[in-house]
């Protein structure tokens, strides 16, 4: 019998050793063909299970990686937050109420609606709120600086409200959200949709979507904003050094994190780590928080990034396929596999993935995508028709070509890997 034992695992292991030969070969060919010859390409797919490499190549070299930064927000949202977000500090006295910012942007939200602090303000008869106890320019390093009037590029603060961007909503007669600055609105041609420097805000009138303009969020605007929910009773004052006692909570963290990867949502991904950096100090600081998580759990990373920003909106961020497959793997083992692939665009289904990567007939892939002018990239989990789950990172730079073209090579090999691996 033990012999009988040892021959079946040795055939297992051949059958497991031919199926990964198979596969890799498989990629070898793909990554051979005229598509990627022009273009700096790096895959890393591995087996927690097996703790075994089923394809490398140029794994640990760096890249541009966009929206795959957002992993690692992720994680360090994970590892710093509680279960609901810290949506400010704050300090009671008699009648009046010090509240200090932590960068939480539910706070009147379009998508998450958050009330928490308008609620409580109600209740005294001064706030004073303090707001430059933050150290985060309000762009990040490398943004670009034509980006200031789109939707993608809202400021960062500590005490954000309404998202920090003005919403036209054309569904519902061109309604103006916040509605203090709806007379800052008019139709007007213009090749940007808000001043640079103020709070004046343009739109055509033949245009039927949604649209959401970034806000200039200097004192006068929140002065204005809160006057205009809460008249004569928030006045904003330079930062305290006296320790606030207490501190309120909004949303569930989870909503947050879901709606950031689902979306791709760049102001989120910003607040998160500033929401992290609230929780170590009362200044606001992501790039101390970044610096903290790489030097405590994410030490062992073996290429140590590059990281600039929450969103990856900068190309100044470096990051390995390694690097990502090693974060990939550390949520795998900490997270409940349920709840984990919850915050993950579906292929085929949900998010970003929607219109790619589609199951046979259920998803396979559960995966952050990332994309910037002649850059994508895709790093997450595969799901096998045997069941196995594969931990993967796959990156392309510098190519010329359509986005879509490289979505579907990439999509041919992940296909072949799930239906033979």
């Amino acid at each position: 019998m033990l012999k009988l034992k040892y021959l079946f695992l040795g055939l297992t292991f051949l059958l497991i050793g031919c199926k990964s030969a198979q596969v890799s070969k498989k990629i070898t060919k793909q990554l051979n063909s005229s598509l990627f010859n022009n273009q700096f390409t790096g895959v890393l797919i591995y087996n927690p299970k097996s703790n075994d490499t089923l394809f490398s190549f140029n794994a640990d070299k760096y890249f541009t990686p966009a929206s795959n930064t957002k992993i690692f927000t992720l994680y360090t949202g994970l590892q710093y937050l509680p279960e609901k977000i810290p949506a400010f500090k704050y300090t009671i006295k008699k009648d009046s109420l010090t509240v200090l910012g932590t960068g939480d942007p539910s706070f009147l939200h379009s998508y998450f609606k958050d009330s928490t602090a308008l609620k409580m303000f109600k209740n005294y008869k001064n706030v004073t709120l303090i707001i430059n106890n933050i150290k985060d320019e309000k762009y990040g390093p490398g943004w670009a600086w034509e980006d200031y009037d789109t939707y993608f590029s809202p400021e960062k603060s500590s005490f954000p409200i309404y998202g920090n961007v003005l919403t036209i909503d054309f569904e519902k007669d061109s309604t103006i959200t916040p509605e203090a600055l709806k007379n800052n609105v008019q139709f007007k041609k213009s090749n940007y949709n808000r001043d640079y420097y103020s709070n004046h805000f343009y739109y055509q009138p033949n245009n039927k979507k949604l649209k959401e303009i970034p806000m200039v969020m200097d004192t006068i605007l929140i002065t204005k904003l809160w006057n205009h929910l809460l008249p004569n009773k928030v006045s904003i004052k330079s930062n305290s050094v006296k320790k606030m006692e207490h501190t309120a909570y909004s949303i569930p963290s989870d909503s947050l994190y879901k709606r950031m990867m689902l979306e791709s949502d760049n102001f989120l991904a910003e607040q998160i780590l500033i929401l992290a950096s609230s929780t170590v100090s009362d200044t606001l600081n992501s790039a101390m928080i970044r610096q903290k998580i790489l030097e405590t759990h994410l030490e062992d990373l073996k290429q140590k990034p590059r990281w600039v920003d929450g969103s990856g909106l900068s190309r100044y961020n470096l990051f390995s396929p390694t690097s990502f497959v090693q974060v990939l793997s550390k949520l795998y083992t900490e997270i409940p596999k349920d709840r984990l692939f919850n915050f993950f665009p579906i292929g085929g289904k949900i998010g970003t993935l929607k219109n790619w990567y589609s199951g046979n007939p259920t998803p396979y892939i559960y995966a952050k995508s990332g994309t910037v002018g002649n850059n994508y990239s895709l790093s997450g989990y595969l799901i096998t028709k045997s069941g196995k789950v594969l931990i993967f990172s796959f990156m392309n730079n510098h190519y010329t070509t359509k986005t879509n073209n490289v979505r579907k090579q990439m999509q041919t090999i992940f296909e072949f890997i799930r239906d033979n691996y």
